[in-house]
């Protein structure tokens, strides 16, 4: 995600009475008459109800019998578009356990399609791999959405401006405010959000969106129809947003690429 995301999220925590600190290392946490003391390395003392570890996940393969087929106990399975797991002949693995991209949804669009592709290979019928084909997941690559249920709510889809450079694009960031918006304020007093789109000057297609606001969980869909289906500027002057919705922030978007 964009960092403005974070940003922007911090900043509400803040307003909200949250204590927000980053880059901050735990020496150590104890347990006094049910608080929970944390202090840092640098002697500061923070006490909270509970704490939060938001460590990250490992592959749960440690006892499924990897090591019978030649596979490393405990690790992450790599995979081809198909999902088929590499080195293999009949072996799948769709989710979290391949680590392409950890979320739900991905994990069930990953399903269907190695249902799709395990299918093909055991009717004999052309496997048909290519990007964006039947029997790939080439979702995983380019057209990622996310969620971050917090309030406000952070969406995004693709690459960040900063991934589309590293990955060799020519791009563009456009960023407007969703307060541009008349159905922000429909949707309530002193709404506060941001959008971003990231323009490949080549194909001028939409390599990545991010928005943050509330509510904007919603709207990653339509972000994502544009993504995966490489929607090129031009036609999506003519994919009219109804007013006053939120989703008029598309327009003050394309408005900001015409006019810089």
């Amino acid at each position: 995600m964009e960092p403005f995301a974070g940003e922007l999220v911090a900043e509400a925590l803040t307003e909200a009475g949250v204590d927000v600190r980053t880059g901050v290392s735990v020496a150590s946490v104890t347990r006094e008459d049910g608080t929970v003391v944390a202090l840092t390395r640098t002697g500061e003392r923070f006490e909270a109800d509970e704490i939060l570890f938001a460590t990250g996940r490992i592959p749960q393969t440690d006892d499924i019998g990897l090591d019978t087929v030649g596979l490393e106990p405990g690790s992450w399975l790599e995979v081809d578009d198909t999902l088929r797991v590499t080195g293999t002949d009949w072996l799948y693995a769709a989710g979290d356990v391949n680590h392409r991209a950890l979320l739900t949804h991905q994990g069930k669009y990953q399903a269907r399609i190695a249902g799709a592709a395990i299918g093909a290979r055991a009717a004999g019928t052309p496997l048909l791999d290519g990007p964006w084909g039947p029997h790939a997941a080439t979702a995983d690559h380019e057209a990622v959405p996310q969620v971050v249920f917090t309030d406000p709510e952070a969406a995004a889809v693709g690459l960040s401006l900063a991934e589309a450079e590293e990955a060799g694009y020519r791009v563009r960031a456009v960023d407007v405010e969703f307060s541009s918006v008349a159905g922000a304020a429909l949707y309530g007093d002193g709404y506060k959000g941001r959008a971003r789109m990231v323009v490949d000057l080549e194909d001028e297609i939409l390599r990545g969106v991010t928005f943050v606001g509330p509510g904007v969980g919603e709207l990653i869909h339509s972000a994502t129809i544009a993504v995966a289906g490489h929607v090129p500027i031009s036609r999506l002057w003519h994919v009219v947003p109804s007013y006053p919705t939120l989703s008029e922030v598309w327009l003050r978007l394309l408005e900001a690429y015409r006019d810089n």
